[in-house]
């Protein structure tokens, strides 16, 4: 029977494995990592990344407040940097109860999504996993509202997702 039960978990080990293995890079790409960023992998340049970011908070009546194209300011310092743009939108209601629980959570509010080609060229969605934002705060006590704001954001990266 012992030997029976190390086959199903030496069996059950590999299965794991070989799925790690095969979604790794995407796994990556979704998960937030330690410092609490979530990167999603864009299938699209970076103008049609933010492009179809910017429809689908539209679409879903979310306010957008900005897109800040830090390239472009850049060169107009005279340094050169890899497209990146900064998305700035949110649900005041929303936000604000997150406010009311710690001020100091305004400086992670309202949602901030970069979008940016790295040095291989390819084009990431990125923004802060909304659970460390609230350990970051020490929020506690909105739990509802902060898993609204990940479906949402969730939602809007699906729309560029890389399969």
């Amino acid at each position: 029977m012992l030997s029976f039960l190390k086959q199903c978990l030496s069996a059950f080990c590999i299965g794991i494995a070989l799925i790690l293995a095969s979604t790794s890079a995407n796994a990556q790409a979704i998960q937030p990592g330690a410092d609490g960023l979530v990167k999603v992998r864009s299938a699209y340049s970076v103008e049609e990344t933010v492009a179809r970011i910017k429809k689908d908070i539209a679409d879903k009546g979310i306010l957008f407040f900005q897109a800040v194209d830090q390239a472009k300011l850049a060169a107009d310092a005279g340094i050169t940097l890899r497209p990146s743009t900064l998305l700035t939108f949110g649900n005041p209601p929303l936000g604000a109860q997150f406010l009311t629980s710690n001020p100091y959570s305004g400086l992670d509010w309202p949602v901030r999504l970069l979008v940016l080609q790295d040095e291989a060229g390819a084009v990431w969605a990125a923004y802060t996993e909304f659970a460390w934002i609230a350990q970051r705060h020490h929020i506690a006590d909105r739990e509802q509202q902060f898993a609204k704001a990940s479906s949402v954001v969730e939602s809007i990266t699906s729309t560029i997702r890389s399969r």
